[in-house]
């Protein structure tokens, strides 16, 4: 009971010093906040956080109320999918929460058992990050989970343990009335985001919803806006800054002007510098540890790429000292040896006995490792890497391909500049064929459903276009493309892919979708294979137009060469919702389309 107890009390004191906005009237949420960066475990442990204990309680995890919308700070329990004693997988819905914009689904990250609900069916204004269950790895294990949580035990965030530091509490204790700026979750699947620019200095006053900063998340730069007044007094996380936790101090605000002059100018500073020393202890004391277990041993095992570099520098292995999993000589052991110098070169036996030469200067190992250039990766590229890897590991893609004629869509687009001054590309006309085909074959405008292992038809047609950005590739929305005429998606095609360049796409305009176009026949590309986006069930390759020339039989029934325009297309399907009836189906509809161009006008 007491491990339970201590358990949610950490949980409490720490909720409201991290998810959005957060009124300090005192110094100690703070201090319990610490300005420097923490560790990756002491910010997932409000959402999903694995936890051991000395005291007899087993290893467990403990889920808090998740952040499902950007404006989110608080949700309802609506329905429990797993009850007590459930088996959880990867993936599997463990409830349903009402947020502020709609009812959605929380989805498990980690395997294990539910072992106690915390927050009951019906629970309401559950704030974000405020423990909803807690999961354990072994079914036995469930036994060892108090039955009973004594209530009132979340609700003392004053009461502090022995574990709160004094030296924080001194580094804090003059400290005005504040308020703590935390990373906030801009999207459903952002844990932490890129500090890209700040509206507001330090000393500028702030209104509700005036834009603080525009932060970079893992699907676009998005803007932070504010939802009380004050004076920004200190920003702890500079422009620039990478890869901050959702959740982490980012600024702190007061409501009175002359109380920024209060806030010191090193509060940043001081506790960064006690992490720093705490973490120079500990890596010098692994260095120790690995320098007595590795003194008058030898490495087991080296990399491929290590070998490489031995060879090309000619090291010695000897010499070297291994730092990965048992005892596995790495890549940047041998990189670091380089640059370091404090190496030896392998001698040859021609060199043992002949004397020493004067040799022309060469350039060093050093200056060759020096000629390349790191290019720092956007948030938004790594989360892409991530989810295509994700999708070609999970998603059995079914592809198949088909030549359209090209020639009535490139007159249809013709007369419709000249007689009606409509300027349409290819890749409008393009869109409105894919959505009127996907409306004629609703089996091809569907998406799999893990949890009830079926395929679920989607009720409205929305068409996501691949656009090429700096940042990455960002696929906004045509929402119900079927019904909009070629006008409407032209302008509108316009005015997303300039919002995607920009980084100004809002969430709706790139969340969602049915189905994704990816057209590389402006590069010229004659054909490719594109990748799915999950959830999504299907993605159009579109190549260029080329000019061939095919036997054509005229109306005297002649056989003459004619030369036409042809376009490739390539249809990416899961084929857990396509089957090649469902996706030949689709193409030949597809192909109606541009064959007939009229239908389109229907």
């Amino acid at each position: 009971m007491a491990n339970i107890r201590s358990l949610l009390l950490g949980l409490s004191r720490g909720r409201n010093s991290l998810f959005g906005i957060t009124r300090c009237t005192t110094i100690r949420p703070l201090s319990l906040v610490s300005v420097t960066k923490p560790d990756l475990s002491e910010y997932k442990f409000f959402l999903q956080s694995r936890c051991f204990s000395s005291t007899g309680l087993p290893s467990h995890i403990v889920l808090g109320m998740p952040a499902l919308s950007p404006t989110m700070n608080q949700g309802n329990i609506a329905k429990w999918r797993k009850k007590e004693g459930d088996k959880i997988e990867v993936g599997d819905v463990i409830c349903e929460i009402e947020t502020d914009k709609a009812t959605l689904e929380f989805e498990s990250l980690e395997e294990g058992y539910l072992a106690k609900i915390l927050a009951p069916e019906g629970s309401k204004d559950v704030l974000v990050g405020q423990p909803i269950a807690i999961t354990v790895e072994d079914l036995e294990a469930i036994k060892s989970i108090p039955a009973e949580i004594p209530k009132g035990t979340e609700s003392k965030p004053e009461t502090v343990t022995k574990e709160t530091t004094q030296e924080d509490t001194k580094a804090f204790s003059n400290l005005p009335p504040h308020m703590v700026l935390g990373m906030p979750a801009l999207s459903p699947t952002m844990n932490q985001g890129n500090i890209a620019k700040w509206r507001k200095k330090e000393g500028d006053k702030i209104d509700v919803g005036d834009v603080i900063c525009e932060i970079e998340t893992d699907k676009a730069t998005l803007e932070f806006e504010c939802l009380e007044e004050g004076f920004l007094a200190k920003i702890l996380s500079p422009e620039g800054s990478k890869d901050v936790l959702v959740g982490q101090p980012i600024a702190i605000m007061v409501e009175d002007p002359e109380d920024i002059g209060k806030i010191p100018a090193d509060i940043g500073q001081e506790t960064k510098s006690k992490q720093e020393v705490t973490t120079t202890e500990a890596t010098s004391s692994q260095k120790e540890a690995k320098k007595e277990t590795s003194e008058g041993t030898t490495f087991t095992r080296i990399s491929p790429a290590a070998k490489l570099l031995i060879k090309e520098h000619g090291l010695e292995k000897s010499l070297l000292k291994a730092s990965g999993p048992r005892g596995t000589l790495l890549k940047g052991d041998v990189l670091a040896a380089v640059k370091s110098g404090s190496f030896a070169k392998k001698s040859s036996p021609s060199e043992e006995k002949s004397p020493a030469k004067a040799s022309p200067p060469s350039q060093t190992g050093k200056d060759k490792l020096d000629t390349y250039e790191d290019l720092p990766n956007s948030q938004i590229r790594k989360i892409i890497a991530k989810r295509l890897i994700e999708s070609k590991q999970t998603t059995p893609h079914l592809y198949l391909s088909k030549d359209v004629i090209l020639d009535p869509l490139l007159a249809f687009r013709k007369e419709l500049k000249e007689q009606h001054n409509l300027k349409v590309s290819v890749n409008d006309i393009v869109i409105k064929a894919v959505a009127l085909a996907l409306r004629n074959v609703p089996g091809a405008n569907a998406f799999w459903d893990n949890d009830k292992g079926e395929a679920i038809p989607c009720d409205s047609v929305d068409i996501s276009i691949a656009v090429a950005t700096e940042k990455g590739l960002m696929t906004p929305i045509i929402r119900n493309a079927d019904q909009k005429s070629l006008s409407a998606i032209s302008s509108e095609v316009k005015e997303l892919a300039e919002k995607a360049r920009a980084g100004k796409l809002a969430p709706h305009e790139f969340q969602g979708g049915t189905f994704s176009i990816s057209n590389l026949g402006m590069y010229p590309v004659d054909h490719f294979c594109a990748i799915i986006n999950p959830p999504q069930a299907g993605i159009l390759a579109v190549g260029r137009g080329n000019a061939v020339v095919e036997p054509v039989i005229g109306s005297d029934g002649v056989e003459r060469p004619l030369a036409v325009s042809k376009m490739k297309l390539t249809l990416s399907a899961d084929h857990r919702v396509f089957d090649g009836q469902t996706a030949g189906n689709f193409l030949t509809e597809l192909a109606s389309n541009f064959s007939d161009i009229q239908r389109m006008l229907l």
